[in-house]
């Protein structure tokens, strides 16, 4: 389901882009840069600006809901890399206290006050 949602939410985003620089504006647009002067609403007739804008309508909103599914879905599945790795660790943990010795130790380091720097030897 979210591999769909990414990818219709893709389409979107592509359609959309599409749509909004076929749209002439005040420049004229894209649509008059490869399509002359008239362009798409000379081929398609008056109605072409009103499809467009139905067409940009609908593209900002299944561009909007794609949004927010996805993101209310990745917050279900959220969770950082971090935050799993240490509860593989914990839940690993009780196992090896049960008899087994750890196998390295670490040394913290001391740690280094203002004023209290070495010169080097």
């Amino acid at each position: 389901m979210f591999a769909f949602l990414i990818t219709l939410h893709v389409i979107a985003c592509l359609v959309l882009i599409m749509v909004i620089l076929l749209q002439a504006g005040k420049g004229g647009g894209i649509s008059e840069t490869f399509g002359g002067s008239g362009g798409l609403q000379s081929m398609l007739g008056t109605k072409a600006s009103s499809f467009l804008t139905k067409a940009t309508a609908a593209c900002a909103v299944l561009f909007l809901v794609t949004s927010m599914t996805l993101a209310l879905m990745s917050t279900e599945r959220a969770g950082s890399v971090v935050e799993r790795e240490i509860s593989k660790e914990e839940k690993a943990a009780p196992a090896k206290a049960a008899g087994e010795a750890p196998q390295a130790q670490t040394v913290k380091p001391k740690p280094v006050t203002a004023g209290t720097q070495q010169a080097p030897k």
